[in-house]
């Protein structure tokens, strides 16, 4: 097999190529990114059930995830509402405790998991309705205190006002410890409110993200960030959308939402009713926050909002686009921007620098509309065309995202790519096209010439793709993440990347999922309380994204995905190759003339395994990038069966005039 690299250079390469989508799906927020480890600490949890007929309902359950210490008889845990600490969320506890000593407990998800020395910074508010003395907080394992303070509550005011107060402390456990309890017991009885618990380590990301994900996401190196769904945008009703002004602010103001993904498996057999059914969304990661992670992790912010559509697949519900109830949608999108990039004499951009972001987070680009397609209730067509207007008034500057539904190879894709073409002598109208790719591994192995013949006029943002190989599996089950899928992601990766002309961008979804709490798999990124691992997916996502490069350059082989692209810096061809066979292949190489090698050594980063199942896990890592030394002066190079291998030649150009296409 021979490649020739020519001396032609292809279309560039943008910095956003590679990049990330993130949705609360799986836990990914709550209970993942977000570095808080207790569930429901403000109380305003919710049983989700319903889903027959898109009937959905919600019951509170402020108790969930908080039951009583040892079962003493003489504590009760009562949700009570009348004098909130904010409005927002008007829920709190209520214990009333007839003897000292009686307390209760957080599950913490499956229990608490603390590194050794570690500090846990602990807050809550509390008001002393009849209650003189301690609250001890503690962490418990297998009924053993490792970890407590002790807290004076205040008492009433002068004026004999019993007032919320907010109390800290700090915990810290000499060894480590696994699938612990969090406890508070009061010292004496009484009657005490308690609300807002809160459980962050000290090594959060400011204070806000779990930093070993955070770190896998910055281990990327991605181009933007698209956020923050997915179908929480839209919600499975126009009243459990996600309302990014619920998200500013304190903690303690952000309202309390449940999770569409709470429904995810409702059926008659579970009575529609699923074990994931109290999943919520504290906000605790709202807007401000996602901004903050693109700086932490240098992407671009895409944010996504509705348009008065509640998820097609799960509601009729909608805002239709000739009444006056949709301008509260498009005010959105408005304030959003001004939100991101206002200075202090407007409204929302004095809001952001009081949460203390004084400069602009330079926001260039929004997406339309989630997953959306055209029918005679969505009216997405006449949506679009009135949201694009009206942002393109105020911010002509900013580049709009539109999609074409969830699905290819349908007539409700067809028909969006047909109303975006009619528009494309706007060049204003639409920056790229949301395309959403979940297909069997032979699908993308066969199909890395799918973007060489799409028209160039409107570019593809590649949006949501994975590969599945076992099909549409049940919930929790990571063997999905396998070295078949990851190296036919690869393979297709190596088509778009060629057509960087036409595809601007491009993420694998969904992108988190804790071990336990998964409704979707594939996903890139496994964990559970205590550690994080990678799969085979991400790693073919981050040699992507590492090994970019500025340009393509044309080159020809056949039989083989390969994509040859060069980098200016440090003055490399950086060849991708990829081998989904469990056979060795050779290819020999050849660079035409106005190259000149600068050494006969060239760096090899190789992803491979011995099987096509093969996985990685919190235990082992079967799959992950090696890099080594490879000779070039045999003019050849054995691609190892089962592998995705990057080769960096060092080649310096000595072009005597630009080439082009």
């Amino acid at each position: 097999m021979e490649l020739k690299i020519s001396n032609k250079k292809g279309p560039a390469i943008p910095r956003e190529f590679i990049g990330l989508f993130i949705e609360d799906i799986n836990y990914a927020i709550d209970g993942g990114l977000y570095a808080e480890m207790l569930e429901n600490g403000n109380f305003e949890s919710m049983d989700v059930r319903g889903g027959k007929d898109r009937d959905y309902f919600i019951k509170q359950d402020g108790l969930y995830a908080w039951s009583i210490l040892h079962k003493e008889a003489g504590l009760s845990l009562d949700i009570v509402q009348g004098s909130s600490v904010h409005e927002n969320n008007p829920h709190y506890l209520r214990v009333m405790a007839s003897e000292g000593g009686s307390g209760f407990y957080n599950k913490a998800y499956e229990g608490l998991h603390m590194k050794q020395k570690m500090t846990y910074h602990i807050s809550f508010y509390a008001r002393a309705a009849q209650y003189s003395g301690m609250v001890k907080v503690a962490v418990i394992k297998d009924e053993k205190t490792v970890a407590e303070r002790n807290i004076e509550i205040h008492g009433a005011d002068a004026h004999g006002w019993h007032k919320w107060e907010k109390y800290k402390a700090d915990l810290t456990v000499e060894e480590a410890v696994s699938a612990a309890r969090f406890a508070v017991v009061l010292e004496n009885p009484g009657t005490i409110e308690f609300d807002c618990f809160s459980m962050i380590p000290e090594d959060a990301v400011y204070g806000i993200f779990r930093r070993d994900l955070a770190d896998m996401l910055k281990g990327m190196n991605p181009g933007f960030l698209r956020f923050p769904g997915g179908c929480v945008v839209e919600g499975a009703t126009l009243s459990n959308r996600y309302r990014f002004k619920d998200t500013l602010g304190a903690k303690e103001q952000r309202r309390y939402n449940w999770n569409r993904w709470a429904l995810h498996g409702n059926n008659e057999e579970n009575e529609y009713h699923s074990i994931y059914s109290h999943y919520g969304q504290t906000y605790g990661i709202g807007f401000y926050e996602y901004f903050l992670l693109c700086e932490y992790i240098g992407a671009a912010p895409l944010p996504i909002l509705g348009v008065g559509l509640a998820c097609q697949f799960q509601s009729h519900e909608r805002v239709e686009p000739d009444s006056e109830a949709i301008w509260e949608y498009i005010q959105d999108y408005l304030d959003l921007i001004e939100f991101a990039n206002g200075g202090a004499d407007t409204k929302w951009g004095s809001l952001r620098i009081g949460m203390g972001h004084e400069e602009p987070f330079g926001l260039e680009m929004i997406g339309v509309g989630n997953e959306q397609w055209e029918d005679d209730e969505s009216r997405f067509f006449e949506r679009y065309i009135l949201f694009e207007r009206e942002i393109h008034k105020v911010y002509p500057q900013i580049k709009l995202v539109g999609t074409s539904g969830p699905e290819l190879d349908s007539v409700r894709f067809e028909k969006s790519w047909e109303f975006y073409r009619e528009h494309a002598g706007n060049k204003n109208f639409v920056y790229a096209v949301d395309e959403h790719y979940y297909k069997e591994p032979e699908w993308f192995g066969t199909h890395t010439d799918y973007f060489d013949k799409v028209p160039r006029d409107i570019k593809i943002f590649f949006g949501e793709y994975a590969a599945h190989p076992q099909g549409w599996l049940p919930m929790n089950h990571p063997e999905g993440n396998n070295l078949k899928a990851a190296l036919a992601e690869a393979a297709f990766l190596t088509g778009a990347a060629k057509n960087s002309d036409v595809v601007a961008m491009t993420s694998y979804a969904p992108l988190f999922a804790r071990i336990g709490y998964a409704q979707w798999n594939p996903d890139l990124i496994w964990f559970d309380g205590r550690a994080v691992y990678a799969t085979p997916n991400y790693y073919v996502q981050q040699m992507f994204a590492l090994n970019a490069g500025d340009y393509n350059i044309i080159y020809e082989t056949e039989d083989i995905p390969c994509q040859v692209s060069y980098d200016e810096k440090s003055s490399q061809l950086i060849v991708k190759l990829v081998n989904m066979d469990e056979e060795e292949k050779h290819i020999k190489w050849k660079l035409e003339e106005n190259w000149e090698l600068q050494g006969m050594i060239a760096e090899q980063i190789v992803l491979r395994g011995d099987r096509n199942e093969a996985v990685n896990s919190l235990e082992e890592e079967n799959v992950r990038p090696v890099s080594s030394q490879v000779e070039l002066n045999t003019g050849s190079y054995s691609l190892p069966p089962l592998s995705f291998v990057i080769v960096r030649i060092p080649a310096k150009k000595i072009w005597s005039k630009v080439c082009r296409l």
